[in-house]
């Protein structure tokens, strides 16, 4: 599926909402809602870039839409809330230009392995000084390698977006097909110039063998396989934040629905990593306080085609409390649907257990499938 494009420069910011012009396809891109692989709070991180003048690497991956201050100068340049190399120039006054496979570039690090799917290169504020064009390539390697061993002749690069001109002041998206598990990025702007952020979107493929060894852990944590794949409402905030690392910090960084005016309740449906033995779950409710739900309740399903049994009858919530319950005996499925009565929020949800023999034969079938 090919993706809108945009290229050129876009108008210069004349006041207003700096928003206002800014270029993204309608509807957005197909593969918005897989996890972002490069999400700082999955432990990604931009480990080396070979020019920074204007603005620092890791801005790159910073959650949220970049912030623009009209205002806000340095003494360096106009600060700008993105990574920002400073302009190349040719060998001399008989050629200024900067040649044809000049460019700069930075290397980053996956949260957490996987199957890259689709990649957006966001140029917001950026509106006379992006590049031209722009490239990625993926690689795989074991441990946390250096930048220098990333940068090594022996390293195979694998290309996911070849060099495509890009749009000032835009989300340049790019879907992306390459069906290997990969770990760090190499993303590069030819010439030069300034990009705002890079959303790196995929599918999760953990090592089974670090997941057996940790016995019991979160079967559905985002870094270990773990994903949302649907829910009632998205009103105020993603599902998907009930699955991220760590607790919750503020409200919005939970999932919350609107007020619901019917006799219904809210729910989310999520797909384990893998088929695995569950014996307790945490639901937590942190920073939601007047608009936290009355109640949840828990269903299991094992296997796509099976029947959906209820392991946690409605059990009341408090707000801004972490509640913990211990299954009656463990219970075996690869299939969650929390539901929340009636709406309201919670933050996180743990499921607590372990991998079922088939479950890591499966996932060790998909890593071998994937390159390993």
């Amino acid at each position: 599926m090919t993706c809108p494009s945009f290229t050129g420069d876009a108008e210069p910011y004349r006041g207003g909402d700096p928003y206002a012009d800014y270029r993204v396809p309608t509807g957005g891109f197909p593969f918005a809602d897989r996890v972002d692989l490069a999400d700082r709070r999955l432990g990604a991180g931009v480990v080396a870039a070979n020019d920074e003048f204007f603005a620092e690497r890791e801005n790159l991956l910073s959650p949220g839409p970049a912030v623009f201050d009209p205002g806000h100068f340095g003494h360096k340049g106009k600060i700008m809330d993105g990574w920002e190399t400073r302009r190349r120039r040719g060998t001399g006054a008989d050629r200024p230009h900067p040649g044809d496979t000049d460019h700069d570039w930075a290397l980053i690090r996956l949260g957490t392995p996987g199957v890259v799917r689709g990649i957006v290169v966001d140029t917001a504020h950026f509106r006379g000084n992006h590049p031209q064009s722009v490239s990625v390539e993926a690689t795989r390697l074991p441990g946390t390698p250096s930048p220098g061993e990333l940068l090594a002749d022996s390293v195979t690069w694998t290309t996911l977006v070849p060099r495509t001109p890009v749009g000032g002041h835009a989300a340049n998206g790019f879907t992306v097909t390459a069906e290997e598990r990969f770990t760090h990025l190499r993303l590069k702007q030819h010439p030069d110039g300034g990009i705002a952020r890079l959303r790196v979107h995929g599918d999760v493929v953990p090592d089974p063998d670090w997941l057996a060894a940790l016995g019991t852990f979160d079967l559905a944590a985002l870094e270990n396989g773990g994903q949302v794949e649907d829910a009632s409402d998205r009103f105020y905030s993603s599902p998907t934040n009930t699955i991220r690392p760590g607790r919750s910090r503020k409200m919005d960084d939970g999932w919350e629905t609107r007020r619901r005016r019917d006799r219904g309740h809210d729910w989310i449906r999520y797909r384990l990593v893998e088929r695995a033995r569950i014996r307790a779950v945490e639901i937590d409710t942190a920073y939601l306080k007047g608009n936290s739900a009355g109640w949840a309740s828990l269903r299991l399903r094992d296997g796509a085609d099976g029947d959906w049994t209820e392991i946690l009858p409605p059990a009341r919530l408090q707000p801004d409390t972490n509640h913990r319950f211990v299954l009656e005996r463990p219970v075996t499925g690869d299939g969650l649907r929390l539901g929340i009565h009636p709406d309201g929020g919670i933050s996180r949800l743990r499921v607590l257990g372990s991998l079922t023999d088939d479950g890591i034969t499966r996932l060790r079938a998909r890593l071998r499938a994937l390159g390993g």
